[in-house]
């Protein structure tokens, strides 16, 4: 079994930062790429950033320069760091992996976290 769990939400004044953290444990051979996706109310769930194993990223227009994607390899965890937060963050913020679990088959499944709740009061 593969399981993502995510850390790190909750109430923040606009302005403000949050760190989330992602952490995969389980059967993993190799994890490919993690991403970041958040679900407003009444919304459909958007991608926020992502980052491949060699570190190459990919974000938002909506949070560029605000919002920093990361990844520890050895430990298994990405990370969002998100600054200048505004009320329109507020969302379920989702952590997603594409898991390689065997070294024979190579093949990749996509994961996802339980998610955690980011609020940004005005």
């Amino acid at each position: 079994q593969v399981q993502l769990v995510e850390s790190g939400g909750g109430f923040v004044q606009a302005g403000g930062s949050l760190r989330l953290s992602c952490a995969a444990s389980g059967s993993i051979f190799n994890i490919n790429a993690m991403a970041w996706y958040r679900q407003a109310p009444g919304k459909q769930r958007e991608l926020v950033a992502d980052i491949t194993s060699g570190g190459s990223t990919n974000y938002a227009e909506s949070v560029k320069g605000r919002f920093t994607i990361s990844r520890d390899n050895a430990k298994k965890v990405a990370y969002l760091q998100m600054n200048s937060l505004k009320p329109d963050d507020t969302a379920v913020y989702y952590c997603n992996a594409k898991i390689v679990r065997s070294r024979l088959t190579r093949n990749e499944y996509d994961y996802w976290g339980q998610g955690t709740q980011v609020t940004v009061s005005s």
